[in-house]
């Protein structure tokens, strides 16, 4: 009896060719995927961080204090005059200011006492990247200030990094944002990730009524396949307004109570808000719809699915944040919709985007949503004929 199930389960496997290709073929993709992402994760990639220097002290150490950033960093982009608003959507990701009075600080013997060296950066910036660049730009003024001391006088030795601290502030450009914690990075990956997990219980329930014979009868009865879709997607719109809802409660309520830090919605546009999730939970929908015409049973849909969210968060900055991935894997994270929802959110709950910031993401979001729907369509149609 044992051999003769045992045979029986081979047989139902070879059978299903789609399924066992996506049990053995997906997770080898998802490891190449997450290998390339982790590349430079011991080795914060500050050179392809998107910068600009606002040198507002045109002398000679201040140049030399440039000069030296852009060798560690690589060139500076040329500075726009809505530079604040770029930090604010991300774009840019910090701005050196040269203070006025920069090159004379740097000049004399004595400690500096005020800042001249201001760091503005990206509102969601990693808080360690973040402390990182700080402690360079002190570590830069005083290398230059001590090459300075050592020509100018041999009173004593060079000053350290700690004592340039003065020099150096360093402030995230936030605007009406929150100032971002661990938490309010977390929370709008997560909730990005559990909303397209609609996708495998989508698609199961669908396999389920086409074996029953649930959906040929529907069809007999004259109703139009449009409506059958949207009739399967429309209560799922319900269920990620509570997986949002329920995220962001965690996130309010339950994180400090455990020893996290509390995320923040205050002053948000919740208008915004409402958009963005609203935008990715319509993504995630058209995806579902998709899957669940293109898979032919329980098994491909069970695999198929999560497999494929694992792979869209894995390369959409969910898993492993963008900042940390090599130039290649950063421009590949601009074309998964889990980038685009965690963007929209990010703007929202992090930079105090209101609904225009958000929509060049939510756009995508949308438009990705018309194309799965219209596919779905046709592979509705195909499928049922």
């Amino acid at each position: 009896m044992l051999t003769a199930l045992i045979k029986k389960e081979l047989l139902a496997l070879t059978r299903d060719l789609h399924g066992m290709a996506a049990l053995f073929l997906m997770p080898v993709v998802f490891i190449i995927v997450m290998s390339l992402a982790l590349k430079d994760v011991y080795n914060p990639p500050r050179r392809t961080l998107a910068y600009a220097v606002d040198a507002r002290d045109t002398g000679a150490a201040a140049a030399a204090l440039a000069q030296a950033w852009v060798r560690d960093h690589g060139p500076a982009q040329p500075l726009p005059a809505d530079w604040a608003d770029r930090l604010r959507t991300g774009t840019l990701k910090y701005v050196l200011v040269l203070e006025p009075g920069l090159s004379d600080e740097l000049v004399l013997p004595a400690f500096p006492t005020k800042p001249l060296l201001r760091l503005r950066t990206d509102p969601g910036l990693d808080g360690n990247l973040f402390h990182a660049l700080r402690s360079e730009a002190a570590g830069v003024a005083g290398e230059l200030k001590a090459r300075s001391v050592l020509n100018e006088t041999d009173a004593g030795p060079p000053p350290a990094d700690a004592s340039m601290q003065a020099i150096v502030a360093a402030e995230r450009h936030a605007g009406s944002g929150p100032r971002p914690t661990a938490v309010q990075q977390n929370v709008p990956a997560w909730l990005v990730f559990g909303m397209f997990f609609v996708v495998a219980s989508l698609a199961g329930l669908f396999v389920q009524e086409r074996s029953t014979g649930t959906l040929a009868r529907l069809q007999s009865l004259g109703v139009p396949r449009p409506m059958l879709l949207a009739s399967k997607a429309l209560p799922y719109l319900g269920v990620n307004a509570v997986q949002a809802a329920l995220m962001l409660a965690v996130g309010v309520w339950v994180m400090p109570r455990i020893g996290g830090d509390a995320l923040s919605l205050q002053g948000i546009h919740w208008g915004a808000l409402a958009v963005a999730v609203g935008a990715v939970s319509l993504a995630a929908i058209g995806l579902a719809l998709v899957l669940a015409c293109a898979v032919r049973s329980h098994a491909q849909a069970a695999a198929v699915g999560p497999i494929l969210n694992v792979l869209m968060a894995a390369v959409g900055g969910i898993m492993v944040p963008a900042f940390v991935m090599p130039a290649a894997m950063q421009r590949l994270a601009g074309w998964s919709p889990m980038n685009w929802g965690l963007e929209a959110l990010l703007t929202v709950l992090l930079r105090g985007g209101d609904v225009a910031a958000t929509l060049p993401h939510v756009g995508k979001l949308v438009a990705f949503a018309a194309l799965m729907w219209v596919v779905a369509i046709a592979l509705f149609r195909k499928t049922s004929r």
